[in-house]
């Protein structure tokens, strides 16, 4: 419960004026954490001792705990969306307190940056006193720090909630915060941080033990889709592997020990749950006192993106364009790209965690950076039985929109088509309708669009009849939207709607798996056809505007001049003319020389591996890939 303000007031007088804690005037935990930061030497009136790790180490936590950060992405993004209002931002910290990412507000953005909260700070409680991370991190429960029940004064304007997310090996995972100012802070806002949180650790259950059964259950069917829902993973033999925090709530009292049998905890047999699971059907089991359950378990053994019976198990009901928390379509589906590029693997799991999820996403990057094919593997991911429905929104004819989208009733106007047309929305329903290119598109469809967001009805024109669709909303642009709503060709409200995950792919130039993306386009393209290093490396320091779409057309151009022989420098040079990195003119001493000696070197030491080589220089991998390039 927050204490009101004049007690604060009377605590805070105490400790700057005599270094005392007053018990009474303090909550247990407020009490602890200030009395670990007096003992710790820090001074409530003097600037908290913020350390900042630098962009090498901070990549580096990212690329230690990838699967965490990339799940959490895509909740920090939804979470950012459901807290409303403004002057707030949402937090990711590692176990340590050290920041991997955040999302922020514009409004709130200078004040978090002026207090150096941003990626790369640490937030333990040694470093900035008592706060809702550091001191989540202390306890290991959720902690509301508000105003003045910050240790340190700079941080009275401020208020912050954050929850841990615990892995399924027990041990904390990271620790979600959302911090505004004291003025805007809002009750509901713990509970959606804990919200997010139990939505992080039951996917990290999920993906951690992707190769085993997993069972989800509650005493009510209309949860099994919840985050209320209690989830078990069991081996092939039938133990206990792990299990959630909820699971352990509803057998409170029965042997929920990892290692023991399922018949130890259930009556009903493993087995009939295991049968079940190859045909997505819920099932009734019993525990061991009598209680009774729905449950429904999925199978390692299906290769295809595993889905729930929508017929057996339905998320719970609610208004248009609800979507359940935790209602996530298990499984993993291997992309048909090259994603090994720390920013595209990021921004692939963050766009499969929000298709699963339902939530709109938004895809920015240059033309033939790949766009569309991440927006089908979200497609596919998402495990939609739905079809996949592209849209070209620069070439909707304006006066057409509606009937484009909607459709049309027979005889609704001169030269429609007889018997109607369903319209592109319908087609989607199950499924996704990809917009593309939609910064081109009118202002007009913008209005259209916006209202589909709102309530997902559609009415075919000449029709009286409405109906609700199931849709999962993907753009994609490589105009800046931010930079159209400023300059009023853009919605504002639209843009908003529909970037609830946003993903910026990089362009080839700056991307780190170059060599693997030729490699693979050379496989599925010309197969057969080989190329050598030096000819990658040629190809790598070139400048590639058409992206990877250019790069496709160059090396099956390179495959038809070098017929059945592998493509290497003197085929290049044949195609395209003067190899992109020529012996150097310059004096051995030049800068250039001097750098790429040392990249040389540290790419030696390091036993040819580009990414060790990178993070121990403190450099890009790109960096390390140019400084190679005529090696």
């Amino acid at each position: 419960m927050m204490l009101d303000d004049q007690r604060i007031v009377q605590a805070r007088v105490a400790l700057e004026s005599n270094g005392l804690v007053v018990a009474d005037l303090l909550s247990d935990d407020i009490h602890s954490s200030w009395r670990r930061c007096l003992e710790a030497g820090l001074d409530p009136v003097k600037s908290p001792r913020i350390e900042n790790v630098g962009a090498a180490r901070l990549r580096e936590a990212r690329e230690q705990r990838a699967m965490v950060h990339r799940l959490a992405i895509a909740e920090m993004q939804a979470l950012y969306h459901q807290i409303a209002g403004s002057n707030f931002m949402v937090a990711l910290a590692a176990p340590d307190g050290l920041l991997l990412d955040a999302i922020a507000d514009p409004s709130f953005a200078h004040e978090a940056s002026a207090a150096a909260i941003e990626p790369g700070t640490v937030w333990d409680e040694r470093h900035c006193g008592t706060n809702a991370l550091g001191t989540t991190i202390a306890t290991g429960r959720p902690q509301s720090i508000h105003a003045g029940e910050h240790f340190f004064r700079r941080h009275e304007g401020i208020t912050c909630v954050a929850a841990p997310v615990f892995g399924p090996d027990g041990n904390l995972a990271c620790v979600l915060d959302a911090s505004s100012d004291c003025r805007s802070r809002q009750s509901h806002t713990r509970a959606l941080v804990g919200m997010a949180a139990t939505q992080i650790e039951n996917l990290l259950l999920r993906e951690t033990h992707a190769r085993h059964v997993i069972v989800s259950f509650h005493s009510r069917r209309e949860y099994l889709a919840t985050l209320s829902a209690g989830i078990m993973v069991i081996s092939d033999s039938g133990r206990v592997i792990a299990a959630n925090r909820q699971a352990r709530f509803l057998l409170a009292g029965l042997p929920v020990v990892m290692g023991r049998q399922f018949e130890e905890i259930f009556r009903t047999g493993f087995g009939v749950v295991r049968d079940a699971a190859a045909k997505g059907a819920v099932v009734t089991m019993e525990d061991g006192v009598g209680s009774v359950y729905f449950a429904v378990a999925e199978s390692p053994a299906r290769a295809e993106p595993r889905v729930l019976n929508a017929r057996a198990l339905s998320p719970p009901s609610g208004p248009p364009g609800f979507v359940a928390p935790g209602f996530v379509a298990p499984g993993f589906v291997v992309p048909e790209f090259v994603a090994e590029d720390e920013r595209v693997a990021r921004g692939v799991g963050l766009a499969v965690t929000a298709a699963r999820r339902g939530l709109p996403i938004l895809i920015r990057g240059a033309t033939g950076t790949g766009k569309e094919l991440l927006a089908r593997h979200a497609h596919d991911a998402s495990g939609r039985r739905g079809a996949f429905v592209p849209v070209n929104c620069a070439a909707l004819a304006e006066t057409l929109i509606e009937a484009e989208l909607f459709g049309y009733a027979d005889g609704a106007f001169t030269g429609a088509r007889r018997g109607g047309a369903a319209g592109l929305v319908a087609e989607a329903d199950g499924g996704t309708l990809f917009l593309d290119e939609i910064g081109d598109m009118k202002r007009p469809l913008q209005a259209v669009l916006l209202r589909l967001l709102d309530d997902w009805t559609i009415r075919p024109i000449g029709s009286g009849r409405s109906r609700i669709v199931d849709v999962l909303m993907i753009a994609a642009t490589n105009a800046d939207l931010a930079r159209a709503v400023s300059e009023g060709g853009f919605r504002a409200d639209l843009l908003y709607r529909l970037n609830a995950a946003e993903i910026l792919l990089p362009p080839l130039d700056e991307r780190g798996d170059f060599v693997l993306i030729a490699r693979h386009l050379l496989a599925r393209f010309a197969p057969g056809t080989s190329i050598t290093d030096a000819a990658l490396a040629d190809l790598r320091g070139r400048t590639w505007r058409g992206n990877i779409r250019e790069l496709k057309n160059i090396l099956l151009r390179l495959a038809l001049v070098a017929a059945d022989a592998a493509i290497d420098i003197g085929t290049i040079e044949a195609a395209l003319g003067a190899t992109a990195s020529p012996e150097p003119s310059a004096a051995p001493h030049d800068l250039r020389d001097v750098v790429k000696a040392q990249i040389r070197a540290a790419y030696r030491d390091n036993g040819g591996n580009i990414s060790a080589t990178a993070r121990n220089l403190g450099v890009s991998r790109n960096t390390v890939y140019r400084g190679l390039a005529d090696h």
